[in-house]
């Protein structure tokens, strides 16, 4: 194919490209390098008889979108949870990950705070708005992990720092900002973007502490993803929360109760039927407040490991180690509660009355209620996992796909030490502790104390087709189409759509990056 004149289309062949179903096809891609997006090859061809003035010819190498990040704490040395006063230093930081991390093969990035003091988050959330900085990868906008979680599964979180969300999102609003829980489109335009930038705003919470089932239906009508995490949620809580709006399960098997066969709790929404079973289909909620009350009145009980003080380094790891059976209240109290009428009370030895009441903002209707239970259809929920083999074993990672393929998506979590040229050895780290780091582990130095990962979000895709056994086009979809879905921004990222950004990593058959466009530009290239 010849050029006939020249233009800034340019034209990848000798490819193949994931699909939204998982597979690989061979066929030609199209972009519009001036403009930054994917074109509808027939349609210019035809149409604007145009054809391409550059032909890349790829070498039967696959041509993915962009991977997308939407849970990572830092990289390259700077943490997005420290402020150091200086909003100059803090852009510079984003703008570093922004640039180094395109290496992997992420062209798209949510920064993630975890738990802040109260007067921080407004400044932090206006500094993580949606920005695109040259020849990087883009920022999409904040996820803000905590402060409203459950105490004994804060993982690296400062207890002193977590609190209620006692008027619900009114209270949502005074940490946050009003403006910056503000309508999406109202959001963006209020923001130095440029028209159409996608951006995204995540809040993960724990359901079942005072005041958040309440506010997550308003949140998610603002356009924000809501997601389940650092919770000790009963199967009934999770599944009103996603009933109510919340979307996806954060960091899924960390920091949060595990599968049990009477309560399978957070983790058991990945099984659950897409229709309500009657056990989960009335119209009432045992009322969060009290559910928390019960829960913390039990915790202290629970032994706490001799290196609690350390061993919560990793965001995601849980400080207290609850026993598997948790969560604390059995499936029985719950699904008898969940019978009660309205304003109706129990009280067992020991416990805290409690109290039913309607399904938040998402009650059922009266058609709903006049119906078959097995007729009320139910969305499982996205999930995020870590495939470093470390925060989940192999098995698990398998299982979860297994149930729930199209909601998995792959994150890193990763720390501010992520730098796949980091050389295994002790690093300093912070407050005077140092780290040993081998492969994708890290240790307190001197010690065995898993400290967290440093896993790149294009080794999470290889681990992932080795542990559950799928194609490596299925994993590539886990990394791009389906975040992008959670996010519903899937006609702009993570896919290969006519009109999508022309964000893109060319990989081997086996997961490697062999080089990385964003906005129709190569920005690293494998040397």
């Amino acid at each position: 194919m010849a050029a006939t004149t020249s233009n800034d289309l340019i034209c990848f062949t000798n490819c193949f490209l994931p699909q939204e179903d998982g597979s690989l096809i061979e066929k030609d891609l199209w972009i519009d390098e001036r403009r930054g997006v994917i074109l509808d090859a027939q349609r210019t061809f035809f149409l604007r008889k145009e054809r391409p003035n550059v032909i890349i010819d790829l070498g039967g190498n696959i041509l993915s979108p962009g991977f997308i990040d939407i849970q990572i704490n830092g990289g390259f040395g700077f943490d997005f949870s420290v402020y150091e006063g200086d909003d100059q230093i803090y852009r510079d930081g984003l703008k570093l990950v922004a640039e180094r991390i395109v290496e992997t093969g992420v062209t798209a990035l949510v920064p993630t705070i975890i738990t802040q003091e109260q007067a921080l988050y407004p400044k932090l959330l206006n500094l993580l708005r949606p920005w695109s900085p040259p020849h990087a990868a883009h920022l999409l906008g904040w996820h803000a992990e905590g402060p409203f979680l459950q105490m004994s599964k804060r993982g690296a979180h400062s207890p002193a720092l977590i609190i209620p969300a006692s008027k619900g999102f009114e209270t949502f609003e005074s940490i946050y900002s009003p403006e910056n829980l503000a309508e999406a489109e109202d959001w963006l335009m209020s923001g130095d973007t440029v028209h159409n930038t996608v951006g995204v705003r995540m809040i993960t919470a724990a359901p079942e502490v005072e005041g958040v089932m309440e506010a997550i239906n308003e949140a998610s009508k603002r356009g924000i993803c809501f997601n389940i995490g650092h919770s000790m949620a009963t199967t009934d809580i999770a599944t009103a929360a996603v009933r109510n709006g919340a979307r996806c399960i954060t960091h899924l098997f960390n920091a949060m109760p595990q599968l049990h066969h009477r309560d399978p709790s957070i983790i058991g929404l990945l099984g659950a039927s897409p229709y309500l079973s009657p056990s989960t289909s009335s119209n009432f909620l045992p009322f969060p407040s009290a559910i928390i009350s019960a829960l913390n009145a039990s915790i202290p009980s629970l032994p706490i490991t001799k290196e609690a003080s350390i061993d919560h380094i990793s965001e995601a790891f849980d400080e207290i180690k609850t026993p598997p059976q948790t969560p604390m209240l059995l499936a029985e109290q719950a699904h008898q509660k969940s019978r009660l009428p309205t304003g109706k009370s129990i009280a067992r030895p020991g416990s805290a009355a409690i109290t039913a009441i309607p399904l938040g903002s998402r009650q059922l209707s009266e058609s709903e209620l006049n119906k078959d239970v097995t007729t009320i259809p139910f969305d499982r929920p996205f999930y995020e996992i870590i495939v470093d083999g470390i925060h989940s074993h192999p098995n698990s990672v398998r299982l979860a796909y297994s149930a729930h393929p199209e909601g998995c998506i792959l994150i890193t979590d990763a720390m501010k030490i992520l730098d796949p040229h980091l050389q295994d050895g002790v690093h300093d780290w912070r407050d005077g502790l140092r780290f040993y780091k081998e492969g994708d582990k890290l240790y307190l130095d001197g010690t065995t104390t898993l400290a967290g990962s440093v896993v790149t979000l294009d080794k999470c895709v290889r681990n992932f087709v080795r542990f559950t056994g799928c194609s490596i086009g299925q994993a590539i979809k886990c990394a791009t189409y389906n975040p992008a879905r959670c996010l519903d921004i899937e006609n702009k990222k993570g896919t290969l759509r006519a009109g999508a950004d022309a964000d893109l990593a060319v990989l081997d058959h086996h997961g490697n990056v062999l080089s990385t466009w964003v906005m129709g530009k190569m920005v690293w290239a494998r040397k």
